[in-house]
């Protein structure tokens, strides 16, 4: 019982989060502010154990399903040299020179360890980052970067550490060679993992639709257990879960799984994931409040019985190592900057090669560390000498990479443009129009057939001339937007308004009718639903 409270209490306080935020006089990144809640937590004693291994396959896999769904294989293909560039040659680069450099500041910690702490350090958190900076701030191409680099480093990041506690440990021995085979077998596996097992849960969950008559409420539960299957199927096999439950992400906008669902159960999908992906996030920023009092405290209880190193130290180590990681950082992508345009076969240059120093340091804070390295270094046994201090040092990381971006990023970002829609609204147009003329060509196929039809059946004809100019008349203002014709947009706009409030009309009249007990409270919920389908088409939100 005291477990589901404090459950629904994280719940309520992630969905207060979101208000605080707004009604606070300065702006505060959500992320920031869930952290802060979830300390305020801790101070009245709200503690909920952290277990590392139940936190990855709890939170984690869904949350990079959300991110790889939203995730444009296309451009992730395109800008596939610059992830690769930061998701693996960076993270290899920086576990070897900071592990290398804890294990010499650190007076207790071996080398396996440092390359430990050196590897939950990589994994970057673009939901942070979104938080902090807001939509729109980072270009398109940008941040399209930044989010498949922190797609594909949690696994390359994760993997690395699980190689280094087996060292650490005595489990394995420290070979290049063979930790690179075992890497690359440990990510091609948990890629194809999720691939192929999406492919089949997709046709498995066609034959369930078939049978439900394609109930919404079961293909959003089978959808929602996806990512968790991948995960543990992956894992199973000794292959990455986090890169399987990513490619099942990216894989089920190809599969049709939901393309090809009705118009309610995308709807309903679209909410549902929409929710869960807000309250899950919250709840890794509070839970990770949540555990920064108790490990500060435990320590300075650990420090009081080890005399080779001061807190103070620590904290001046901390400062130390995140200049060791930003600079790398900066350093690597300098390099790519002026990275001949021949690696991979390719002759188009990277996109990095068009970066300003400006761009380049925005990138370099944009690498903010998230819940993903406090798991990891959670998970680090308790055997390991030093441990207490790789925790803190961890932490410490997290903390200042936030209050850095939250500092520095507004200042870089200073006088750019909010998400310019401009290329992209004229995109759609342009499409709608094509859209449109072909919609027309095929309607007045459908209508000629209709007057054939009718002629010898003697059925009045009025109506489908009537209906057929109306639908055609509409598309035809649509292919004026493809000129971008001021006239068919306002045309388009004021039939959308007009349609919107004939919904809220009926909406009204249908409430007063159930008021008046004039209609049944099946026939209400339906018919209100379609109004809702209705209005959300019209709107242009579906």
């Amino acid at each position: 019982m005291e477990l589901f409270s404090i459950i629904l209490l994280l719940v309520l306080i992630v969905s207060l989060s979101g208000v605080v935020v707004k009604m606070l006089p300065i702006q505060i990144p959500l992320p920031l502010m869930q952290i802060l809640l979830g300390c305020i937590l801790a101070a009245f004693n709200v503690y909920v154990e952290f277990d590392p291994k139940l936190f990855l396959v709890l939170f984690i896999p869904p949350l990079l399903f959300a991110d790889g769904r939203k995730t444009s294989v296309k451009d992730f293909i395109y800008n596939g040299r610059e992830i690769v560039g930061l998701a693996l040659v960076l993270v290899v680069i920086s576990i070897i020179a900071l592990g290398y450099i804890l294990h010499w500041i650190l007076p207790n910690v071996e080398l396996a360890a440092g390359l430990a702490l050196a590897a939950v350090l990589s994994p970057t958190d673009a939901v942070a980052l979104g938080g902090i900076v807001g939509k729109g701030r980072i270009e398109k191409e940008k941040m399209e970067i930044i989010e498949g680099e922190a797609l594909m480093n949690d696994a390359s990041g994760l993997v690395s550490l699980n190689f280094a506690i087996a060292i650490a440990v005595g489990d394995a021995v420290f070979n290049i060679f063979d930790v690179s085979v075992q890497f690359f077998i440990v990510a091609i596996g948990g890629l194809a993992i999720g691939v192929l097992f999406t492919w089949l849960y997709a046709r498995i969950l066609r034959k369930i639709n078939q049978l439900t008559h394609n109930d919404p409420a079961i293909q959003i539960v089978l959808l929602f257990l996806l990512p968790f299957a991948a995960y543990i199927i992956a894992e199973e096999c000794h292959c990455s879960g986090i890169l399987a439950a990513v490619s099942a992400g990216m894989t089920v906008n190809h599969s049709g799984m939901m393309r090809n669902a009705p118009l309610t159960a995308r709807l309903q999908s679209d909410s549902t994931w929409s929710m869960l992906t807000f309250v899950f996030n919250g709840f890794v920023f509070v839970l990770l409040g949540i555990q920064l009092p108790s490990i500060f405290n435990n320590t300075f209880v650990e420090n009081q019985i080890d005399t080779s190193i001061e807190v103070w130290q620590l904290c001046l180590i901390v400062l130390f190592v995140f200049a060791v990681l930003m600079g790398t950082r900066f350093a690597w992508l300098w390099a790519m900057k002026h990275m001949p345009t021949m690696p991979f076969g390719t002759k188009r240059p990277l996109a990095f090669r068009a970066y300003s120093t400006r761009d380049l340091l925005i990138s370099t804070f944009a690498g903010v560390r998230g819940a993903i390295t406090l798991a990891g270094v959670l998970s680090i046994p308790m055997t390991i000498s030093g441990r207490y201090q790789l925790v803190f040092i961890a932490t410490g990381i997290i903390l200042i990479s936030l209050i850095a971006a939250v500092i520095i990023l507004p200042i870089l970002l200073r006088g750019s443009v909010i998400l310019d829609n401009s290329e992209q609204k004229n995109e759609i147009l342009s499409v709608k129009g094509h859209m449109a003329e072909e919609a027309i060509v095929s309607l007045e196929k459908m209508q000629n057939n209709l007057l054939q039809e009718t002629a010898e059946d003697r059925v009045d004809q009025e109506i489908i001339h009537e209906v057929g100019s109306r639908v055609i008349g509409s598309l035809r203002r649509r292919t004026g937007l493809k000129d971008l014709e001021q006239k068919s947009l306002e045309a388009e706009n004021l039939e959308r308004r007009m349609r919107l409030v004939a919904i809220g009309a009926e909406r009204t009249a249908l409430l007063q009718m159930k008021v008046r007990n004039e209609v049944s409270e099946e026939v209400f919920e339906h018919l209100n639903t379609d109004l809702d389908i209705y209005e959300k088409m019209i709107s242009g939100d579906a």
